[in-house]
């Protein structure tokens, strides 16, 4: 090995930073550095085949961001000349793909009160306030979306609500409505925030179980969407580590 690391210097030392680096970032299986290490520019191939080149999909969403920001831009100059709300309605959508929450928020409050009133913006602005840690102002928004439609987001909107119950220390209704989603989803999401307020009201052991069912979703998931679904699966190890017992 150490005569393909000299025969292929300074590429091989490359491809293990390249790789290395990628592996700090998006945290695969462990045993993926050790691969990297020992098996040195051969590893770092494996490596790079196995799982940088299967991410291409950030290089395109890098591009959407580029794409967005301009978009972004050009609606804050169109808003001067014409405060309509879908085009608030527009930016706040694009602000929040792009995680700044806070400011759309605000182009959410602005398309509301322009009155339009869809569940659709009601429910992004929830969300956005829950990744806010306004607990309080997320249940009023997301409240009547799931009153309205119970599936809403593939049910993901019930268990953003139980989670903000829970935040606002609706215990009761937090359960029930999580117990409800969870006949029918499996959103990772949902499994995790509910094992989240088991832990925090002390059932430890049924936290414990529910934090275990993202992880047993893995084995038998597409490897595209076990990547996708990775930092769900980090999260509910980094929970079971905190569990005692």
């Amino acid at each position: 090995m150490g005569f393909l690391t000299s025969l292929f210097y300074p590429w091989g030392l490359i491809l293990q930073v390249i790789a290395l680096i990628h592996f700090f970032r998006r945290r695969p299986d462990t045993y993926w550095v050790f691969i990297i290490i020992f098996l040195g520019p051969l590893g770092a191939l494996i490596y790079i085949v196995a799982e940088i080149i299967p991410d291409y999909q950030i290089l395109n969403q890098s591009f959407k961001g580029f794409s967005r920001g301009k978009r972004i831009r050009d609606l804050q100059l169109i808003i001067r000349d014409n405060p309509a709300a879908g085009n608030y309605e527009e930016l706040g959508e694009l602000y929040m793909e792009s995680g700044d929450y806070l400011a759309a928020r605000d182009a959410f409050d602005k398309a509301i009160s322009g009155h339009i009133d869809t569940i659709d913006t009601f429910y992004r602005r929830g969300v956005c306030s829950l990744r806010l840690g306004d607990a309080s102002a997320a249940v009023a928004d997301i409240e009547p979306v799931v009153a309205k439609d119970p599936a809403y987001d593939f049910h993901r909107a019930g268990g953003l609500l139980a989670h903000a119950y829970a935040l606002t220390g609706q215990i009761e209704k937090s359960e029930a409505l999580f117990r409800r989603v969870l006949i029918i989803s499996t959103l990772s999401e949902t499994y995790l925030n509910f094992a989240s307020m088991l832990a925090a009201t002390g059932r430890t052991a049924e936290a414990r179980q529910y934090a275990m069912k993202v992880l047993e979703k893995a084995p038998t998931m597409p490897r595209y969407l076990r990547r996708r679904e990775r930092p769900w699966f980090q999260q509910a190890k980094k929970l079971l580590r905190q569990l005692p017992g």
